[in-house]
């Protein structure tokens, strides 16, 4: 089956929730290793943070775009439609680049259902398909990702950034996360990453 318009694409990225949230980055490296890693390709700031994850990465968009860079973002959830999730200086991937991505990922999530770590979730799903187009299809000199949920075990944790940087932690996903600030700090202190050229922020504001 191959999708001939964003309708059907989205309707097939959406019919994935039914599969749930589940964390860990197995199928994630499974799908990412039979791209050719595209997740190598850029390079990367990596947020995550209880609140203050979306104004966080905003800011450090305008700073970069001003300097003259060219900047992809990859956030959730949109806020009008879900093309903003996958962004180029602010401008929404295409509905067309939606299907195409579409078309190249659903035989991979096939294949992979087929195995032992079983279907992608909608999220690792709409992930791998950002890692895709800004290393095939849309240039960027810099990506800014923000995490889904918690970090450590989160689809975007996949990637050795230049920053990684925590916002306000407070009390969310427990049923994941842990039951106390200390277990959900850790958790999302699980996206820093040991590498020379590697830097780790912690804000608090």
């Amino acid at each position: 089956m191959s999708f001939h318009n964003y309708t059907d694409a989205l309707q097939w990225i959406h019919g994935t929730l039914r599969m749930g949230i589940k964390p860990g980055l197995m199928r994630m490296e499974w799908m990412l290793a039979k791209l050719d890693h595209p997740e190598n390709k850029n390079k990367w700031v990596h947020i995550a943070g209880t609140n203050g994850k979306g104004s966080t990465l905003t800011f450090l968009r305008n700073i970069l775009e001003q300097s003259g860079y060219r900047v992809g973002t990859f956030t959730s959830p949109y806020i009008e439609i879900f093309n903003e999730r996958i962004s180029v200086d602010g401008i929404p991937i295409a509905d067309e680049m939606i299907v195409k991505l579409c078309n190249r990922i659903k035989p991979l999530a096939d294949e992979l259902d087929k195995t032992e770590f079983g279907h992608p979730s909608e999220f690792e799903i709409i992930t791998v398909m950002m890692f895709l187009y800004f290393a095939e299809y849309d240039n960027i000199d810099i990506g800014l990702v923000e995490v889904g949920l918690g970090g450590r075990l989160d689809s975007t944790n996949v990637i050795t950034p230049l920053i990684s940087v925590v916002t306000t932690i407070g009390m969310d996903h427990m049923e994941f996360l842990g039951d106390s600030l200390q277990s959900i700090a850790k958790e999302k202190a699980g996206i820093f990453k040991k590498a020379h050229s590697s830097r780790q922020w912690c804000a608090t504001a």
